[in-house]
């Protein structure tokens, strides 16, 4: 393969991560909107666009490979290709945190709801800007955007720190509410998760720009 072709390839495979990112933005989205709409269709529809999902992490990873087994990549553009590599796995992982949101939203179906939802879909708005973020900050080679989500990964965290508490306090005080609570605490811990995801994809891109991992406070 000639090195224009092979550029090439590179090229194409970061706009293929960004079409990765762009459907678990969505999978974030569209179980959050199911949960809170009681929507169970959308649900189903997210659980099964969870497959389309995985598909493209592994397409990706193909491609990955290819190149390194081709091409032999040196120095900075095997970083990028490693990184790459993680990262896709980082955001099939959010999507199974969505999946399993919407699947969530399919066990509460029509029960009475408990509260009214404000902060976990502020933690799924939190989280989809923050893939995006961090995605743009890798494809500009931006180290000091991609540190500046990870800061931001504090803001879900809180929020989820709140969302216990606030619910933990429902199943004390009626044990009948247990059930309820208890699936709106996993809905909160997997877009806690996400958060923790997306600050490893900025350590990949700082990876990439200086040469060296950057551990941060909260990277999984």
């Amino acid at each position: 393969m000639p090195r224009t072709h092979f550029k090439h390839y590179l090229q194409s495979m970061q706009e293929e991560l960004l079409v990765l990112g762009s459907m678990v933005e969505k999978a974030l989205a569209r179980s959050m909107e199911a949960l809170v709409n009681r929507d169970i269709a959308l649900a189903e529809q997210v659980i099964a666009d969870d497959k389309l999902i995985d598909k493209k992490r592994y397409d990706i990873e193909e491609t990955c490979i290819e190149l390194i087994a081709t091409q032999q990549p040196l120095a900075r553009d095997l970083r990028l290709i490693v990184a790459v590599l993680s990262i896709v796995v980082d955001m099939e992982r959010i999507g199974d945190y969505a999946e399993g949101n919407a699947k969530i939203a399919i066990m509460i179906g029509d029960e009475p709801p408990l509260k009214p939802l404000v902060d976990l879909p502020r933690m799924s708005k939190k989280a989809g800007e923050m893939l995006r973020a961090a995605l743009d900050a890798f494809i500009r080679r931006d180290a000091d955007a991609a540190r500046q989500v990870v800061i931001e990964d504090d803001e879900i965290d809180n929020l989820y720190d709140q969302v216990f508490r606030e619910l933990l306090t429902y199943m004390a005080a009626d044990p009948a509410t247990i059930n309820r609570a208890t699936r709106l605490i996993w809905t909160a811990h997997n877009l806690e998760r996400a958060g923790d995801r997306i600050t490893n994809i900025c350590e990949r891109t700082i990876f990439v720009i200086v040469g060296r991992a950057e551990k941060y406070r909260g990277l999984k």
